[in-house]
């Protein structure tokens, strides 16, 4: 599992940031990637990356402003003609699915691949064995969410010393005791699955936050996440201006982070007026109470790290 920045601008592209798009890569959990917001030019961001759009399965828009959404007609379009078949799901607040449907209509967009368009509310938008995406609602100018992903705890190892001290060698027998059922030799004799597989490995929990200022459900949505994503448009001495535009600070997402318990907190949607040695500065303040914090830029990954049995 590895984030990846396609865009960490907010408003509008710079030369040094493109606008918002988040990629979160799952290749080894589900030959797959998905995707967080996708502002104008992302599909641009994405041909400059290892990521390849017919492996997109799944497609996350946090609110309707035009630096979240405006790469998306483009993006769906060209998904076409990059040999994406499988079907799509794309999830985003009431109004998403007027506009996607609007904008290829009118171009005259074909897809030769199956989209969904899901418009969610707070809650489980989804789940399956593997992993479950909830949302709630921040505090933006208009109607945003918050994105929680939390990956299901994973089957324990095989104790492979211990099969092999009861004469069980590797062979179909593995494999049953490894999904946790109990097996019956020819002698007789009975196998317990749990007292020859370890415990379960814990999943992982990622938040992607969309624009909001400090909010009760930035808070609950990051609660003892692995790596909490939130933006910080401005620094500290511009928190007047922060709270006015609907926006956080540096040290107010630092601060969400401390309360939430997390163990890192990544920044991004950083204004214009920070360019070249800004970003350093915006990282140390947000270190400052913070101190595994970091701030992102376009094409930076970030690898969460899987979880001990410790950390049940």
């Amino acid at each position: 599992m590895e984030l990846l920045f396609l865009g960490t601008g907010a408003g509008m592209p710079t030369k040094e940031r493109n606008v918002t798009s988040i990629a979160l890569t799952m290749y080894e959990e589900r030959g797959s990637f998905w995707m967080f917001d996708c502002g104008e030019g992302t599909q641009h961001q994405v041909l400059k990356s290892p990521l390849r759009l017919s492996k997109l399965e799944k497609l996350f828009v946090t609110h309707l402003h035009g630096d979240h959404i405006f790469g998306l007609p483009g993006l769906l379009s060209s998904r076409s003609n990059q040999g994406g078949t499988a079907s799509l799901t794309l999830y985003g607040p009431p109004g998403i699915k007027e506009y996607i449907r609007t904008s290829m209509q009118l171009s005259q967009s074909r897809m030769n691949y199956e989209l969904n368009i899901i418009e969610i509310q707070e809650g489980i938008v989804f789940e399956d064995e593997q992993v479950s995406v909830s949302a709630r609602m921040l505090d933006h100018r208009i109607d945003s969410y918050g994105y929680r992903i939390e990956e299901k705890p994973k089957l324990g190892t095989l104790l492979t010393e211990k099969l092999n001290g009861l004469g069980i060698r590797p062979g179909p027998l593995f494999g049953m005791l490894k999904r946790g059922m109990d097996v019956t030799l020819e002698d007789g004799t009975r196998i317990i699955a749990a007292d020859v597989v370890g415990p379960p490995v814990p999943g992982r929990t990622i938040v992607i936050l969309g624009d909001t200022r400090p909010s009760e459900g930035s808070a609950a949505l990051a609660k003892r996440a692995d790596v909490l994503v939130h933006e910080a448009t401005f620094a500290q001495e511009l928190s007047d201006l922060a709270k006015e535009y609907y926006h956080s600070t540096t040290k107010e997402a630092a601060q969400t982070a401390v309360e939430a318990e997390v163990k890192a907190l990544i920044l991004t949607h950083i204004s214009g007026r920070y360019a070249q040695d800004g970003a350093q500065l915006l990282e140390e303040e947000a270190r400052s109470l913070f101190p595994n914090a970091y701030v992102a830029h376009d094409f930076w990954s970030y690898e969460i790290p899987v979880k001990s049995r410790e950390e049940i």
